[in-house]
């Protein structure tokens, strides 16, 4: 079992560089075609060489799979496809000795339709009040309590045999709980202490401004404010109490927070509540100078009045592959950029994912890679009849869903399925095994030895503030401690500043010593 972290530990957080782990996609250890946490445990001299400070692993926990794991049926049991609750301890220990965290995924707003409290629910009794069941509107029940419509798209309701209608905010197969019942409360506050004694360090929280909702349901369309489901102000206490909680372990949260009031945004970090939120418009901004600026400049201007650090990420498993997002002549976050048969310039897309990689892990703050991303995959395009998100599904197909950037990973060049390990679960596409990567630790000039030599040079950036320095249109230039980085979105090359060493570089310097375009530097002053 674990132990509360020394409190001279809590700051590991602040400037950490977290890979995220979608295990059934990583790698096979059993060779059954679908990752695990043998394969994972196998790959931590792979993660530990690439400097990593801590582990986020997606849902691990006995699930159906009807959304990857995020319909939860145990949180205290590990699914028998990944493996064993005794691995996962033995994966947590392990990672740690090699100076690696873990942080766990909970999805406090929802569980799965197999979760003992539903199946319960489902047979009557007061099982009920830990969900949203009401009947339903019009003559004879027929139509749904509210308006409410799913983020998988179609209404947010399901009507059971009995008549009555069930709350769900994305899949049917994955019933929303009443965060006004005090033992939804409880259960999540025994869930967070029982994986923190297996030593895990933090919890990413999934969706988590939709947690409560207003008692009466209110139809969205009505108008009235607060809105009924998203960042009410009664979420707040929730959040306190799973503080006191991480605070007796020395343990710490991320939050999936998508707002778009800064204001809002920022009360979900102050000091007794979450440690960190995902910063998603930087994420979600266009391979364009001046906008990332103003998201740069907007991010540290929300974190700075509660003193929370602020975080970057290019990528996660829910979003187009950077490369293939950034190759395209619009590249700005849009589900619907994800269309079949999009255009994309994989070349133009790996310049700037790789000039992005050295922009993001330059900034003060934590940084997320998601897997796969320190290899330069694009996105996938999947077989209709192979698609398992049920984002296609529920949009009637015009969404192909998330399965693009969840493609197993390439490991081993000359090996079967790429070396991950049996038949992947989804398949790889013609030539991926380019990217594998044994033959990317063999090249100086590769994107995985990019990631290498950035995070270990990562630290020359200090840990103090951002300072932007005199640049030319199209051009980022700021200073770290005693390090710069430029990064040169334009079209023409530019000069570099005045600097001592040259650290790092996205991509070579013309013959004349200047930075080209869509290329980024990292140089000593």
């Amino acid at each position: 079992m674990g132990q509360p972290t020394p409190a001279t530990d809590h700051g590991w957080w602040r400037s950490a560089v977290i890979y995220q782990v979608y295990v059934r996609s990583f790698a096979d250890g059993d060779g059954d075609g679908t990752g695990d946490l043998a394969g994972v445990r196998a790959r931590l001299p792979y993660l530990a060489e690439l400097g990593v400070d801590a582990l986020w692993f997606t849902p691990w926990y006995r699930s159906p799979m009807k959304d990857g794991g995020y319909d939860v049926a145990d949180y205290r049991a590990i699914d028998p496809a990944f493996g064993t609750l005794a691995e996962a301890e033995k994966l947590i220990a392990e990672a740690r000795e090699l100076g690696i965290r873990t942080i766990v995924d909970i999805v406090p707003n929802h569980v799965s339709d197999q979760h003992p409290w539903f199946r319960a629910a489902l047979a009557g009794g007061p099982g009920r009040e830990l969900f949203h069941f009401r009947p339903g509107r019009g003559e004879h029940g027929e139509l749904p309590p509210n308006d409410w419509q799913s983020e998988f798209g179609g209404p947010a309701w399901t009507r059971l045999p009995d008549g009555d209608w069930y709350l769900h905010l994305f899949a049917p197969e994955q019933p929303d709980l009443n965060w006004a019942h005090p033992a939804v409360r409880q259960e999540h506050e025994d869930i967070l202490r029982f994986w923190f004694e297996r030593g895990v360090a933090g919890v990413r929280v999934d969706s988590a401004a939709l947690l409560a909702k207003d008692p009466e349901l209110p139809d969205v369309t009505d108008g009235r404010a607060p809105h009924p489901y998203v960042d009410r102000d009664e979420l707040h206490d929730v959040y306190r109490a799973w503080r006191a909680v991480a605070d007796e372990y020395g343990a710490v949260f991320v939050g999936e927070v998508w707002l778009p009031d800064p204001e809002r945004f920022a009360r979900y970090l102050r000091p007794d509540e979450l440690h960190t939120a995902f910063n998603f418009s930087f994420l979600t901004c266009p391979w364009d100078a001046d906008r990332l600026r103003t998201s740069i400049d907007d991010t540290l201007a929300e974190h700075a009045p509660v003193g929370a650090p602020a975080t970057w990420v290019l990528c996660n498993h829910d979003v187009t592959r950077t490369v293939t997002r950034y190759g395209r002549a619009d590249t700005g976050f849009d589900f619907a950029t994800k269309a079949f048969g999009t255009p994309t310039d994989l070349a133009l897309g790996t310049r700037r994912a790789r000039a992005a990689a050295l922009l993001s892990l330059a900034l003060p703050g934590a940084v997320y890679v998601y897997q796969g991303e320190e290899l330069g995959l694009p996105e996938a395009d999947i077989p209709v009849d192979r698609i398992e998100d049920p984002m296609h599904a529920r949009s009637g197909g015009t969404d192909p869903g998330r399965d693009g950037c969840r493609v197993p990973l390439p490991w081993a060049a000359g090996e079967p399925h790429a070396g991950f390990g049996g038949e992947p679960w989804l398949p790889q596409p013609d030539g991926w095994a380019a990217y594998a990567a044994d033959r990317q630790a063999e090249d100086p000039g590769s994107m995985l030895s990019l990631y290498r030599a950035a995070i270990r040079l990562r630290p020359e950036f200090g840990d103090g503030p951002l300072t932007w320095l005199p640049a030319p249109d199209g051009v980022l230039a700021f200073t770290r401690a005693d390090a710069l980085c430029v990064v040169n979105f334009a079209d023409t090359p530019v000069d570099l500043p005045v600097h001592t060493e040259l650290l790092l570089h996205s991509g070579p310097l013309d013959t004349a010593g200047r930075l080209p375009g869509d290329t980024a530097v990292w140089l000593r002053a």
